[in-house]
């Protein structure tokens, strides 16, 4: 059995928090450490728990999670935080991942999909929900000069082509027979050439850009 990812839950509204809770909580790979129902005390417990995934609602009493976000991403980098809010606001959104989040899951999904959400996070991608991901690729290359995908080198071009695709480092590396690690380190050089934080965020550039 693969080691649990573990969860701390943050949502002013008890009964939703009880329901969220309780559905991770059925995924083998899931474990809920704690849950609470403000930004203070998600600040509190953060530092307490240094948990895996917090999900962090946006609109709370007192510090709200954009605020806490921020505060806990500065402090404690190593907990990976997702967004769960009714909110799809594309202000809303920048400004969460502006302050640090890693996820932006809107409360409608079904129990499945938060669940792969946790996972896509945990294992260091970035999940934004699929009715917002066109408009957050709108607002990030609105700041981002076209010729960055220029800047690339063919072998990166290449490489970034397959992450477009789907394919994992392992996979890539197979298939252009290099190392994974090999892989990863393209990679990170394309992160930082596109000005991007994630796999995801170059996925969503290449595919504007045609490379898939």
């Amino acid at each position: 059995m693969s080691e649990q990812i573990r969860l701390l839950v943050v949502d002013d509204h008890p009964l939703f928090r009880q329901g969220v809770v309780a559905s991770l909580s059925a995924e083998p790979d899931l474990v809920v450490v704690g849950e609470a129902g403000s930004g203070e005390d998600a600040q509190k417990l953060a530092g307490d728990l240094l948990p895996d995934i917090l999900l962090l609602d946006i609109t709370m009493p007192g510090a709200g999670g954009i605020a806490a976000a921020h505060q806990i991403n500065a402090s404690w980098p190593v907990v990976r935080i997702i967004m769960l809010t009714v909110s799809e606001d594309q202000d809303n959104l920048m400004a969460a991942l502006k302050a640090g989040a890693r996820g932006y899951v809107l409360k409608g999904v079904s129990a499945r999909e938060l669940a792969n959400a946790v996972r896509t996070v945990a294992s260091g991608d970035v999940y934004i929900s699929p009715s917002l991901a066109s408009g957050i690729l709108f607002e990030m290359t609105q700041a981002q000069p076209d010729d960055l995908i220029g800047n690339l080198t063919e072998r990166e071009k290449e490489i970034l082509t397959l992450v477009a695709e789907g394919l994992t480092n392992k996979e890539i590396g197979e298939k252009l027979h290099l190392a994974e690690k090999t892989i990863k380190h393209y990679m990170t050089n394309v992160l930082q050439k596109l000005q991007v934080r994630s796999r995801v965020e170059a996925a969503l550039l290449a595919q504007k850009h045609g490379l898939r």
